[in-house]
């Protein structure tokens, strides 16, 4: 498990790996197995439940995260921590302010996550 420093590192490295678009980057802070809820995945595919399970659907999930927004740009706001994870708050190039609340394995990635979003985000 990761300690509080390293909980925070790994936040920050998220979001550069956003603004950078590295989607490998990106990917390898979550499990094989992780499972993702969020509205976009209700929106893009149809999933009343908004959950996504296994990181080949997060991969598809992002992929066309960054096609939608070709100028993604996340501002990172705080990082909250909680003894088996964190929640990364941060503001969208959009406008949206957006928590992402990640709980971590024993690995230090990501096992499930909830996104939450300020308003409707496609």
């Amino acid at each position: 498990m990761l300690n509080d420093a390293d909980k925070i590192e790994a936040a920050k490295h998220w979001v550069d790996a956003w603004n950078r678009r590295d989607l490998e980057a990106i990917l390898g802070h979550y499990a094989d197995d992780v499972e993702f809820q969020a509205s976009t995945v209700v929106a893009r595919w149809n999933r009343p439940d908004g959950v996504l399970r296994g990181k080949d659907e997060l991969r598809r999930q992002f992929t066309r995260g960054l096609e939608l927004a070709p100028g993604l740009r996340f501002q990172l706001e705080d990082v909250l921590l909680t003894p088996d994870g964190y929640a990364v708050v941060y503001l969208r190039e959009n406008g949206n302010r957006v928590v992402d609340a990640v709980e971590l394995g024993a690995d230090g990635r990501a096992i499930r996550v909830h996104a939450y979003y300020g308003r409707p985000q496609a």
